[in-house]
C-alpha cells in the first residue's frame, strides 16, 4: 500500500532512502528529506506490505512528475514492490511521469514489461 509522507516516518524514509546511491552522505540525505517536507512539489510516499519497505518520490515541475526517487529494501528487492509502487503513484498523478538519469532505467524496465 502506498502511504504518503509524514515527518513520523522520517527515519524509515531516511533508511529506505540511503539504500540509493547518492543519498549514501548524512547531510546530502538530510537535505532530500528537508526538501520533500518543505518543498509543495517535493511528493515522497512509502511502501507498506507488513512494514515499511520502499520509498519514491518525485517532483512535479512544468505538469510533469519527475521520479526522482525509488528504493526498496534490499530484503525484499526482486518480490515486485518497485513495479507495485510505480503502478500505484500512476493512478494517484494528474500527470505524465518522466524518469531522472537516475531512475530511467528502472522506469524503463517497467514500461516494457507492461507492454508485453
Amino acid at each position: 500500500m502506498l502511504v504518503p509522507y509524514k515527518t513520523t516516518n522520517q527515519k524509515i524514509a531516511m533508511g529506505l532512502l540511503s539504500f540509493m546511491p547518492k543519498e549514501k552522505d548524512i547531510k546530502k540525505l538530510t537535505k532530500t528529506i528537508e526538501r520533500y517536507e518543505c518543498d509543495p512539489d517535493w511528493k515522497l510516499y512509502l511502501w507498506k506490505e507488513d512494514d515499511y519497505v520502499g520509498v519514491i518520490g518525485i517532483i512535479i515541475e512544468d505538469g510533469i512528475a519527475k521520479l526522482q526517487h525509488i528504493c526498496v529494501n534490499p530484503s525484499h528487492r526482486n518480490e515486485g514492490i518497485g513495479k507495485k509502487m510505480l503502478n500505484e503513484l500512476i493512478k494517484l498523478l494528474p500527470c505524465e511521469l518522466k524518469p531522472t538519469k537516475e531512475t530511467r532505467h528502472f522506469l524503463s524496465a517497467c514500461v516494457e514489461e507492461r507492454s508485453i
